[in-house]
């Protein structure tokens, strides 16, 4: 049964070390990287380029992000609509820190810039 566990204990180690298995609590997105997060959250409704006319986009009404309107938005405004979620929006407070928060914002913001 020792065996057992000193085996099981050098595997997980050897899993940790060459990153399979994550022991320290690392961010998910590398800093200054808003792809994975926009990609993974977003996406599926506003679409990679932001316009929204994805199949769940178009049933949620998902905005524009290159509209006029929208882009005249405010950060804080925006913020908001992350944080706290906006009709079929889902709130994302618990599921992104505000430094994600911010690197999606600049990130969904320079969508419209291409």
């Amino acid at each position: 049964m020792r065996r057992k566990l000193e085996f099981c204990a050098i595997l997980f180690l050897g899993l940790a070390a060459i990153g399979l298995i994550n022991l320290l609590s690392i961010p998910a997105y590398p800093q200054g990287s808003a792809e994975p997060v926009y990609n993974k959250k977003c996406a599926s409704c506003h679409g990679v380029d932001g316009i929204g006319t994805t199949p769940a986009g178009k049933a949620t009404k998902a905005r524009d992000f290159c509209s006029n309107e929208v882009k005249g938005e405010t950060d804080e405004e925006w913020t908001t609509v992350i944080v706290k979620g906006k009709n079929k929006m889902p709130a994302y407070d618990k599921k992104l820190s505000e430094a994600e928060i911010k690197v999606l914002l600049a990130y969904i913001r320079g969508l419209c810039k291409k």
